[in-house]
Order: C-alpha cells, then structure tokens, then sequence
C-alpha cells in the first residue's frame, strides 16, 4: 500500500480588516459626522462641495460603504423600497417601466429590491415582504388586502402603493383600467366599418388580470351598434397559432383585437400562411406600439399605452414615504390611443 504524506495546511492569506467610517474620517481630514453626513445625502447640514468630494474620494480608495442595516437603526426605517416580482408575464413595456422606475428611485437615494413571492399570496406575501422591513411596497396587480397593508405599516413600512385595477384600503392606489385599452382598440375597428369583431384571449394563467378587462373594453364600444363580439383562446406557441389559423375561416370573422402586439404578430404570421389576407380578409390590431410592430408588413396597427414615467412615480413614493399618515392618494396612471397603421 502507498502511504501519501500529509503536506502542511496552506497558510491563509491575512483577511483584511473591512473599512469603518473612521477610516473614512481620517483619510478625508474629517469627523466621522462629517462622513456620515455626506455619505448619506443629509440635507439639513450645509457642506462645501470640495469637503464632499474629499469624503466620496476617501471612501473610493478604501473600498467603504455605508452598512445598511445600521443605518436603519439610526434613522428608525430603512431607504428599502421593496417591488414584489409580477406573477404574470409583463412583457417588454412594462419590464422597461419598471427599470425607469428603479433607475429614478435610486436617484433619489433608495435601494430598490425586486421580492420573488413565488407560492406565496395576498397577506401572506405581505408578512413576507415585512420581514425586510422596506420603507415603502410598491404592489403590482391584485391580491393584497387592507389587512396585508395594515402588517407593511406595523412592521415599518412608511408608505404602500397599489398598482392595479382597483383601490386597497390603507394604500396610495396607482389605478390602471385596462378596459380603455379594449375600448379604444373595439371603437377603431368599428370606425373601419368591421362589424364582426374577435379578441384572442391568452392562455396563459394570469394574463386573465389585463385580458379580461380589454375584453370587456371591446364589448363596451361594439354594444348597440349591430356589431358581435367573438372571444377567440390562444395559447403563445406557433403550433397553436397555426391551427387557429386553420380554422379562421370558420369563425367568420373580420377583425381582431389581439390582446397585445406579440399575439397580434403571431396570428399575423399564422393568418398569412394560410392565405388570408389582412387587412382585406381580416383588419389586425394590437397593443403596447412595439418597435416590431412597425417592421412588419403589414404595419401592426395597435393601442400605444401611457404611463407616468419612472421620474413622476418614484416621486409619488418619496413624497408618500416622507407624509406617511397622510390620506391615501388615487391616481389613474394608464392612458391608451391607437395608432392606425396598414392592419387595419
């Protein structure tokens, strides 16, 4: 049998000790006052822009940064704003929405954390999220509670915004209708003399939150107006699309809203395959004006969403984390108009 000798234990490299705000102070010529001042944006002391420029350049070399947690302790609440992940797929509009949105909230001195809730629902989500101790939630879609909002609030939480159809009672509600998106789409297609009217309504779980509204929206505007309103399932898969197409004809369709611009270039797809021409056979429009939608030919006809932008939202969340206790405030956040193009 061969023996292996034991070799020595690899001597570990000296760890290095981590960086204090005194470090900071002593490299900058400063107090540590002075450096927790600056590193915190504190407004209410008065330093020249040189000493400020000193501190950032000090706290650079040594590798420093604020230790979050003990500044919570300090201030009594985090600068935490938490954003649970949507459950649904969000698509390109509103993933560039939500990054405006962080990208302002940052310049404005907080830490924005994206929370995947996975599993976890309504105000059993919202003990979740409190356990970070966020100073303010901002809650897409449905599902939260005014008992959900009532734990955010006692576990520190300053400020709860709702981004939804609805109010919730205790919270700044950011309503977005979507029935106007349907309505706007239903009304366009009447104006083109189409009377027979589909709406792909998506099979995926969880788009039932913006389908069925926009659903809705169409009927409204076709209601009196000898006009038929068809709902017509689509799963997001060519396979699917393709069959559908196979039996367009059938469904004696004219027109279609197609809940959004990525169903919309899918069925157009599908429909061209089949040799059903659009707009002649059937008028195409979609939603969320995508970039694609105008390389297309035809050219996508769609409804172009509105939203604040990041700027007027992430000052909507400072201005309620910094009047916690005041009303509840309700602002419609979603506008809708089409864009005719060569669909329809």
């Amino acid at each position: 049998m061969v023996q292996i000798p034991e070799q020595p234990a690899p001597s570990l490299p000296a760890q290095r000790s981590v960086p204090t705000s005194a470090d900071v102070a002593r490299a900058a010529g400063v107090s540590r006052a002075t450096v927790s001042y600056v590193l915190n944006n504190t407004s209410a002391v008065r330093i020249s822009e040189p000493t400020r420029r000193r501190v950032h350049q000090a706290a650079r070399d040594l590798g420093y940064v604020p230790h979050a947690a003990a500044r919570s302790l300090r201030a009594g609440h985090s600068r935490m704003v938490l954003m649970p992940a949507p459950t649904v797929p969000v698509g390109p509009l509103y993933s560039q929405f939500f990054n405006e949105l962080q990208w302002a909230l940052s310049r404005l001195d907080y830490t924005v954390v994206q929370y995947g809730s996975v599993g976890l629902e309504g105000d059993e989500a919202a003990r979740a999220w409190a356990e970070l101790r966020p100073v303010a939630v901002l809650v897409p879609g449905t599902g939260l509670g005014p008992q959900g909002v009532a734990v955010l609030k006692r576990s520190g939480a300053r400020a709860v915004l709702t981004l939804g159809p609805e109010r919730v009672e205790g919270a700044h509600a950011l309503l977005m209708d979507h029935s106007v998106v349907g309505h706007r789409a239903g009304a366009h297609l009447l104006a083109r003399g189409r009377r027979r009217v589909g709406v792909l309504m998506p099979d995926d779980p969880g788009l039932e939150l913006f389908s069925k509204p926009r659903l809705e929206g169409v009927r409204r505007a076709l209601h009196g107006k000898d006009a038929t309103v068809t709902e017509v399932p689509l799963a997001y898969e060519e396979e699917a699309a393709a069959q559908l197409a196979k039996d367009w004809r059938s469904l004696g369709l004219d027109a279609v809203f197609a809940y959004n611009d990525e169903y919309a270039m899918l069925l157009m797809r599908a429909l061209k395959d089949e040799g059903i021409r659009i707009p002649d056979d059937t008028a195409v429009i979609g939603a969320d004006d995508l970039m694609l939608g105008r390389l297309l030919r035809p050219r996508l006809s769609t409804v172009h969403i509105e939203l604040p932008s990041g700027q007027e939202l992430a000052e909507l969340v400072d201005r309620a984390v910094r009047t916690a206790g005041a009303v509840p405030e309700t602002h419609e956040v979603l506008g809708a108009t089409v864009v005719h193009r060569a669909s329809t």
